[in-house]
């Protein structure tokens, strides 16, 4: 079977996430944005590799929005804990970068999708 390069590198990002929530939880001792960014940024994937089981061409297509959306709404709260010192620049920009990485990659799959 083919590997599908976006439900692998979101497989790993929703790891990273839950590892951030473990971290911010026990270290910083944060609960509230930590919870947000966890069920955000591990329902990614999960749009994603439900959109693999969409009923049509169509169902795909708002499935892989959905995840989109949920890329920009884990993007933000990054912004946040960077700017609120919950995380350090190198963190921060780690995450952001793998983030936008499937953000961009989910554009290009949404696009690709709606063209054939």
């Amino acid at each position: 079977m083919k590997e599908n390069i976006l439900i692998e590198k979101s497989i790993d990002f929703g790891a990273r996430i839950v590892k951030l929530h473990r971290y911010l939880v026990k270290t910083q001792h944060e609960s509230v944005l930590s919870k947000q960014i966890l069920r955000s940024g591990t329902s990614i994937g999960a749009n994603i590799n439900e959109a693999q089981y969409g009923n049509s061409k169509a169902d795909f297509i708002v499935k892989l929005h959905i995840a989109l959306k949920e890329t920009a709404e884990t993007e933000y709260w990054l912004h946040v804990l960077h700017k609120s010192d919950y995380l350090d620049e190198k963190m921060a920009d780690s995450l952001l970068c793998d983030c936008i990485e499937i953000k961009r990659i989910l554009i290009a799959s949404i696009n690709t999708a709606k063209e054939s």
